[in-house]
Order: C-alpha cells, then sequence, then structure tokens
C-alpha cells in the first residue's frame, strides 16, 4: 500500500510541476532553463513536461479542472512569473496547494487510480489523518 507522501512525491508533485512549467513557458513566455531553475528541476525534465512525456496526463487533467487548484496554480505561476524564482513566499504556496489536495481528499481519488485494493479500514483512518491536517499525530 502507498503512504499519502509516496502519491504526493511519485504523482501528485509531477503532475503541479508539469500544469506549472506549461503555464510559465505558454502563458507567461519564460525559457525552458529559466523555469527549471525555478522549480529546482533539470531543463530536461522542463521540456518533459511541457511536452506532456513526464506527469500524467489523466491526473494532470483532473487537477487542472478542480476550481481551486486552478486558483492556487494561476496564483503560484504568476508569482514565479514577476519574482522568476522560487522564493519562501511561493514555496509556502506550492506547500498551500499540496496540502489542499490532501486536505479536500482528492489524494484520495488519485490513490485509488493507482491501487484498486485499498483496504476500507486502513482508507478511512488515512482520510481521518488527511482531515485533520499536517503534523496531526494519532
Amino acid at each position: 500500500m502507498l503512504l499519502p507522501a509516496e502519491i504526493e512525491s511519485k504523482t501528485l508533485i509531477p503532475a503541479l510541476r508539469a500544469i506549472l512549467a506549461k503555464k510559465l513557458a505558454e502563458e507567461h513566455n519564460i525559457r525552458e532553463d529559466e523555469i527549471s531553475k525555478m522549480l529546482g528541476v533539470t531543463q530536461a525534465a522542463i521540456s518533459n513536461y511541457i511536452r506532456g512525456t513526464r506527469g500524467d496526463p489523466k491526473l494532470i487533467e483532473k487537477l487542472a479542472a478542480d476550481e481551486q487548484v486552478a486558483i492556487m496554480i494561476k496564483d503560484l505561476s504568476e508569482r514565479l512569473a514577476s519574482d522568476m524564482a522560487y522564493t519562501p513566499s511561493s514555496l509556502a504556496r506550492f506547500i498551500s496547494l499540496c496540502n489542499y489536495i490532501k486536505s479536500s481528499l482528492l489524494i484520495c481519488e488519485i490513490h485509488h487510480n493507482l491501487e484498486s485494493n485499498i483496504d476500507e479500514a486502513v482508507c478511512k483512518e488515512c482520510e481521518n489523518m488527511l482531515l485533520k491536517g499536517p503534523g496531526s499525530v494519532y
């Protein structure tokens, strides 16, 4: 069984980076090498994100369709485009975006798409922890 942190690192963060990379390139005319510095990945990774060969296309579509996620991504991309750097403020916004996806239980849908045979009791326990928020304990 995958932990929420594994889902976040293996699928969610790459999908969010893909959305941001494409938005920064297409809407803000920022070069791939500049985007790579902003997002802390290689220029080759940015090229793959923009071409759609990195990041789960179905997940990218699902995230982009969520109204709150779209608002948060738009805000983050505008901040990155104006600062041209990954600042503490933009880092905080990226973390908030990931936290929103977890606390709204969108991450559960992602998990169910990755693993179809999740034990319902484990699923409920995980859901309770996600609803409590970051730093919660048993």
